[in-house]
């Protein structure tokens, strides 16, 4: 196989990720298979297969990109694995059933794969996936990549029920699941050495809000995706593909308790782009969002918190309370970026 050569006209951390995915999806152009329901550019791909609806999603981590080797646990790192492709699913309001998993391997020991695979078996029996298969290679660096397929709920007449990216309308709210900036000051935490094992077993442990997204579905919310890439950046996902804008209230932003005991000064800018939550972002009608919410506390889970509202104006704004615009000085991930 011959190596692609480098000629220096297009680089891809001026692209960044999520450049790069548009151009991807222009190079591909419109799918031509009619059972496609949702494609490039969403958390998951959904397709229908006969009665049934499927969705598919991957999600890859590198050991020294995703993780820290020898700075956390090797169980918790196939937990996460797995966990952040079940909040894919969750995402789009389904629930996950079958996974495959890949590993790449350079020359290691046999007992960091038993402890991986534990995380993956815990990960897997606390969401009902079943591990089916998949494949091994030999690599110069370990990553571990997890394809994972899951089921969407359907109406009467078939139509998938799907939280879909472009399905925010002006006037709607904007509401997130849970609380967020753990998992951002648990990676802080793990860079600066500091025990901070609330944090850090958020960063590596994340709970995939399944629940959350099902009962989004049973409200009526169409619009949603988790929150991975931090919370302005993803509402900015969202707004470009509904092709609308975003008012947020910084000061009405969930913030994880331990994250505010730990770094008070930083905590809201951190929950506000911090990525990695896999809390759920939703965007709908209040009433449904509060219907949401209410189904959630009723069956003892973290709620819905609204936060915002989508506008007619283009992009995205976090406001003081004085109706001031709150800068930040990251909006959150992107893995091909020159400052991640």
């Amino acid at each position: 196989m011959l190596a692609a050569t480098y000629t220096g006209r297009v680089d891809t951390t001026d692209l960044g990720e999520f450049g790069l995915i548009e151009r991807i999806r222009g190079m591909l152009g419109a799918p031509a298979d009619a059972r496609l329901v949702a494609g490039i550019g969403d958390d998951a791909a959904v397709w229908r297969s006969g009665a049934a609806c499927v969705i598919a999603t991957t999600d890859t981590m590198v050991a020294g990109v995703h993780f820290l080797p020898g700075q956390v646990a090797w169980s918790d790192v196939g937990w996460k694995a797995l966990a952040s492709n079940v909040s894919d699913i969750a995402a789009m309001g389904g629930r996950p059933s079958f996974a495959l998993v890949t590993l790449s391997l350079p020359r290691m020991s046999v007992d960091p794969i038993d402890e991986l695979y534990a995380g993956l078996r815990e990960c897997a029996e606390a969401h009902a996936v079943t591990i089916a298969g998949g494949d091994i290679v030999a690599a110069p660096v370990f990553s571990v990549t997890v394809a994972l397929l899951g089921e969407a709920a359907c109406a009467a007449d078939g139509t998938p029920l799907l939280l879909r990216r472009d399905a925010a309308r002006p006037g709607d709210a904007v509401g997130v699941t849970g609380t967020l900036g753990a998992s951002a000051g648990g990676l802080r935490a793990l860079l600066e050495g500091a025990t901070r094992a609330a944090l850090v077993a958020a960063h590596m442990r994340p709970r995939p809000r399944v629940d959350a997204g099902v009962a989004a579905i049973a409200a009526g919310v169409t619009c949603g995706m988790d929150i991975s890439d931090g919370l302005a950046q993803d509402l900015g996902h969202i707004c470009d593909e509904s092709g609308c804008g975003a008012d947020v209230r910084f000061r009405d932003i969930p913030i994880a308790p331990a994250l505010a005991a730990a770094y008070p000064a930083d905590a809201r800018t951190m929950a506000a782009s911090g990525g990695e939550d896999y809390e759920l972002l939703l965007v709908a009608p209040e009433p449904r969002l509060r219907a949401a919410d209410a189904a959630l506390r009723a069956d003892g889970a973290t709620g819905v918190t609204i936060i915002g509202s989508i506008t007619e104006r283009r992009g995205v704004r976090m406001l003081d309370a004085a109706g001031g615009e709150v800068r930040l000085t990251s909006a959150g991930w992107d893995h091909l970026g020159r400052e991640t």
